[in-house]
């Protein structure tokens, strides 16, 4: 906006900061994300604030826009994620995981059946179930659907997000089945040797091809989709099965 006239103009915005997180000299320490219960409010009220922009506005949107619909100030977003790379990449990765989520909305089930499961068989079952919700879910979510056409449109103009996406690693991307496969091979239910992969994997064969074919108008319903688990089940425990006793 002009001064008007016997006015001197407004100083610029300063510009935002790359990582808020990051050491201000060398040598000194990093700042740590705040935590605590109040903490985890704002870092949820941040990313549901930064998905609802990201889908109307796409990855442009400033960082002032975010904090205000969150309803916190800049500062306490860069406190939180320190860059808006990272901030991207924690809202899709919430999106992926978000069906099998304690708080995911009834969509789907959370992961407490499957890390607690006493054997082969209760497992199985457990992952199945979990596999199905996931599935509908995954077909039911249009917003999941524009922000993973949103990601792959941006990737583009904003060529950072691929680098942030890809130094977050596949267990970063899907922390919650992450835990949940580490903590069924400590408890010597599975033998998951390389976590990453395993991860993906399990996407792979659950997953990623009702994403797929649903991004492309084809539809995969309950009966292809119930297929798709039962054998995926059953190849994915076959594979990281743990070696019987002697």
């Amino acid at each position: 906006m002009d001064a008007q006239p016997g006015r001197p103009p407004e100083p610029p915005e300063p510009t935002e900061p790359t990582r808020l997180t990051e050491p201000a000299t060398p040598g000194s320490p990093v700042k740590a994300a705040p935590t605590g219960a109040r903490a985890a409010r704002k870092r949820q009220a941040v990313v549901r604030a930064a998905r609802d922009l990201f889908l109307r506005e796409g990855f442009g949107v400033g960082m002032d826009a975010i904090a205000a619909e969150a309803g916190v100030s800049k500062v306490t977003v860069y406190n939180h994620f320190g860059s808006k790379e990272a901030l991207f990449t924690a809202v899709v990765a919430g999106v992926l995981d978000e069906p099998l989520a304690e708080d995911g909305g009834g969509e789907g089930p959370d992961l407490a059946r499957l890390v607690t499961a006493d054997g082969p068989d209760t497992l199985k079952a457990a992952l199945t179930e979990a596999g199905r919700a996931w599935g509908r879910a995954v077909r039911a979510d249009t917003e999941g659907r524009a922000l993973r056409t949103l990601v792959a449109t941006e990737l583009h103009r904003f060529p950072e997000l691929g680098r942030a996406w890809r130094a977050h690693g596949p267990a970063g991307h899907h922390p919650a089945v992450a835990d949940a496969l580490r903590t069924l091979s400590e408890r010597g239910l599975l033998d998951v040797p390389d976590l990453e992969v395993a991860v993906l994997q399990l996407y792979s064969l659950l997953v990623f091809p009702q994403m797929v074919f649903e991004q492309y108008g084809a539809e995969v319903g309950e009966e292809l989709s119930d297929r798709l688990v039962v054998d995926g089940v059953e190849m994915f425990l076959r594979r990281y099965a743990p070696e019987p006793a002697p």
